[in-house]
């Protein structure tokens, strides 16, 4: 894909990149929903995307190198989406922008444990989840399994913390 760039900034062409409302969240479900076909992008994510907007998303982070798509091998009529090592590589950069909006903006404990977790897990806990990725995505095999992966570990987080804030259940009397 060819971009008209107004510099050679890295700032600039990251921005050019990520600098729309949708990718960056695409790219989040992807990673840390384990969201791959397009259904799954479409109805899965709480921000309410259009269908149109994710096609047209998916379309152009496969032109940028960061999605590939191929047929599933378990339905004949579904795609399915990885990720490429340059999107597989953004876990750091996300963790950094979930940790900086921790701190600064108004998030939910529920959803921002995930944030907290990386954060503290820091950059081995990165390289445990982008190995994981590499594996999921790139069928690169994993050196060792050691323990749940990053990403369930995250959803058991998420999961506790939504379990804690439910209402107690009352036994009936």
């Amino acid at each position: 894909m060819s971009m008209d760039r107004r510099s050679g900034c890295p700032i600039n062409l990251s921005l050019e990149v990520f600098g729309d409302r949708w990718s960056l969240i695409i790219l989040r479900d992807m990673i840390f929903g384990g969201r791959r076909h397009f259904r799954e992008l479409l109805n899965g994510s709480m921000e309410g995307i259009a269908s149109n907007i994710l096609a047209d998303r998916l379309k152009r982070l496969m032109e940028l190198g960061m999605l590939t798509k191929a047929d599933d091998p378990s339905h004949k009529q579904k795609a399915i989406y990885s990720l490429t090592e340059m999107a597989i590589t953004l876990v750091p950069i996300l963790a950094h922008l979930g940790a900086w909006g921790r701190v600064w903006l108004p998030v939910s404990e529920e959803l921002s444990i995930r944030a907290e977790l990386l954060e503290k897990g820091g950059q081995p806990m990165w390289d445990k989840f982008m190995d994981e990725l590499r594996h999921e995505h790139l069928g690169v095999p994993l050196d060792k399994a050691s323990g749940p992966s990053v990403r369930a570990t995250l959803q058991a987080a998420y999961q506790a913390v939504v379990a804690s804030k439910a209402p107690a259940a009352n036994p009936a009397a």
